[in-house]
């Protein structure tokens, strides 16, 4: 699972271990993300009165039962390129030294027979009496074997009925009745501050109990999931664990740890439970998990974007790109279009909107809100089914010379008209290929090839409408430009006095 770069940015140092489970065919320090059902919080009394810090005991003992140990093999040719074998028969014939007895000088066997390996240990919990168990993808991905290690130190070879890697989340199956489920919790009432417990197998050391606090909700480290994070102490192979409340309830997976060295450091992360069920109903339903989407690409929106135009916050979704064909395009979604709102419910930030729309049934008929040049509009679309991502093609050729203007000169900006055959291939009605761009157009981001769309939210077709727009503004204020860079547009906020 590929580190969540918006997390980094937000934490500006250190490493993600996405992987908590400990595998032992790679070095375990190696940097990479330590891979690690709603919940209730405990009730506020009102009272400012000290509590000291609560006993941990009995709900090891209540919740214990319903944590496994996972771990997980794979078949290995020996002596195949790279194993450990081969490497040290390398050595030795390439400083000339006397093999080993027992290691042939000649390399490996012809058609040796694979070999079954310990792969990684990770941790799960029991949704059913029945041997269903959830866990994290990362823990079983790639495994040839994983055997399931119940407390009572029975074990099962446990069947995968599905993974998936968006969420991080797994159900495998295990033959066996009679086992105790876990109860799932009310994420909406988990509190931040609030006593929170996990338990799990860190480097392979069965039915570990730690403890701490969440030390934040709607931590954004994907793009399907709004991390729980919290100060218990997470380490390589309790991925796939339960966090569990002070009512012993599972109110996340525990699932990423934030490291510099490899190994716990005061943050660790927690897939919601009311996510990981979500994603769980589908993967004992049918395997798999089915996705909606409506074929745009996005983008933050900033407080410079929202202020030029005319929003009243920095709020939704800009939608960077369009593909064609796909239900946005159908609906009338186009590039530079704010969305704010989705099926009814509020695009707070640009992370909102994929979760949104992921969760959304394929077929379904929704509203979309967008901000458009300075006022709200009003879409419908049906949601399809989320395959492969398509990018949609654009050539981009531009022509050397300029026909620029004095209004553009003065923004640094050396401007000239697309072409006839520019436009379809791009298929834009219009607008100006930027020849180059310095001073204030330069400060703000623009560079050559960029095609200016529209300017203060007005549409550009050529020379003349950029002139137009530009007259009607103060020359001294901040202007905005929606710009296609590529395959994808997105505002620069040119300040004309800025050094």
């Amino acid at each position: 699972m590929p580190i969540s770069q918006s997390l980094v940015r937000r934490l500006k140092s250190g490493t993600l271990l996405l992987g908590a489970a400990f595998t032992t065919a790679t070095v375990l320090w190696q940097p990479g993300l330590s891979l690690a059902q709603p919940t209730s919080a405990p009730a506020v009394t009102g009272s400012a009165t000290p509590r000291g810090l609560p006993d941990f005991a009995d709900l090891a003992e209540q919740v214990g039962p319903s944590v496994v140990n996972i771990r997980t093999t794979e078949k290995v040719v020996p002596g195949q390129a790279g194993s450990q074998e081969e490497q040290m028969l390398e050595f030795f014939r390439r400083f000339g030294l006397p093999v080993p007895p027992g290691a042939s000088p000649r390399g490996p066997r012809q058609n040796p027979a694979p070999e079954e390996r310990p792969r990684g240990v990770g941790s799960g919990f029991v949704l059913s009496s029945d041997g269903t168990i959830m866990t994290n993808a990362h823990v079983v991905e790639g495994a040839e074997e994983v055997i399931v290690t119940l407390t009572d130190k029975r074990e099962f070879k446990a069947k995968v009925i599905g993974a998936d890697k968006r969420s991080d989340v797994a159900v495998v199956k295990i033959e066996a009745r009679g086992l105790q489920p876990v109860r799932i919790g009310d994420i909406g009432r988990l509190r931040v501050g609030e006593w929170v417990m996990a338990i799990g197998s860190p480097f392979g050391l069965e039915s570990t109990v730690t403890a701490g606090i969440v030390s934040a909700k709607q931590r954004e480290t994907g793009d399907y999931l709004p991390f729980i994070q919290t100060d218990v102490a997470i380490n390589p192979g309790n991925s796939g664990g339960p966090l569990i409340n002070l009512r012993g309830e599972v109110v996340g997976i525990n699932s990423q740890i934030y490291s510099r060295s490899g190994g716990f450091q005061g943050i660790s992360f927690a897939i919601p439970i009311d996510e990981a069920v979500r994603v769980s109903d589908q993967l004992r339903a049918s395997g798999k998990v089915t996705r909606g989407r409506i074929g745009v690409s996005i983008a933050g929106v900033d407080p410079d974007i929202a202020e030029s135009l005319g929003l009243k916050k920095a709020e939704g979704a800009l939608v960077r790109g369009v593909e064609e064909g796909s239900p946005a395009a159908k609906a009338g979604v186009e590039a530079g279009d704010i969305i704010v709102r989705f099926d009814g419910k509020a695009v707070e930030k640009s992370a909102d909107l994929p979760r949104l729309v992921g969760n959304t049934k394929p077929g379904a008929k929704v509203g979309l809100t967008v901000w458009r040049r300075g006022a709200y509009k009003e879409l419908r679309l049906t949601v399809v089914a989320l395959e492969e991502e398509k990018v949609a093609k654009a050539a981009g050729a531009e022509k050397p010379s300029a026909k620029s203007s004095g209004a553009a000169q003065a923004l640094g900006l050396a401007l000239r008209e697309l072409d006839a055959e520019e436009r379809a291939a791009l298929k834009l009605r219009g607008g100006l290929v930027v020849v180059d761009a310095a001073g204030a157009a330069a400060r703000a981001g623009l560079s050559e090839g960029d095609v200016i769309l529209a300017v203060a939210n007005r549409e550009i077709l050529g020379l003349k409408d950029f002139e137009a727009a530009l007259a009607g503004l103060d020359k001294g204020r901040a202007v905005n430009l929606l710009v296609r860079r590529g395959d994808w547009v997105q505002y620069f906020v040119i300040r004309p006095n800025s050094r």
